[in-house]
């Protein structure tokens, strides 16, 4: 009987930890037009709260900004790039015209090692500043 009741117990114990929920890296971003490049004197400022499930590849974001000069015309994760350089748009970021965005994408391997590597940044678009009005880097 005492055997059984191990068993059932290690058994049980394994089932939770194998079928326990994937954790996603949590990532954030800043974002200004300081640190566009090159930079802008954008009052617009941002955030992006930004999960990562290594598992998945399954990226997940909110954008959240305010004060830009205009409506948002576009946003994306661009990459791969340091702080300081520009890249090209790497996952884009629909239906961002109003604040909070929300959304997900699956990476490509290339893109999710690149994004680990601290290599993407939230860009979002004006009329005014179509090369991007405020953006930050990504980091863990």
């Amino acid at each position: 009987m005492l055997n059984k009741t191990m068993l059932a117990t290690l058994a049980l114990g394994a089932a939770v930890v194998f079928a326990g929920p994937a954790l996603a890296d949590k990532m954030k971003a800043t974002l200004d037009g300081k640190s566009q490049v090159p930079p802008n004197a954008s009052a617009g400022t941002g955030t992006a709260d930004i999960d990562y499930d290594p598992a998945s590849k399954k990226l997940s974001w909110k954008v959240t900004y305010s004060g830009l000069s205009g409506p948002a015309t576009m946003a994306h994760f661009h990459g791969p790039a340091e702080a300081g350089k520009n890249a090209g748009v790497a996952v884009p970021i629909p239906n961002a015209a109003t604040s909070p965005v929300e959304g997900s994408a699956t990476l490509t391997d290339a893109q999710a090692a690149d994004l680990m590597a601290g290599k993407y940044y939230v860009n979002i678009h004006t009329a005014a500043n179509p090369g991007g009005e405020i953006r930050g880097q990504v980091t863990k």
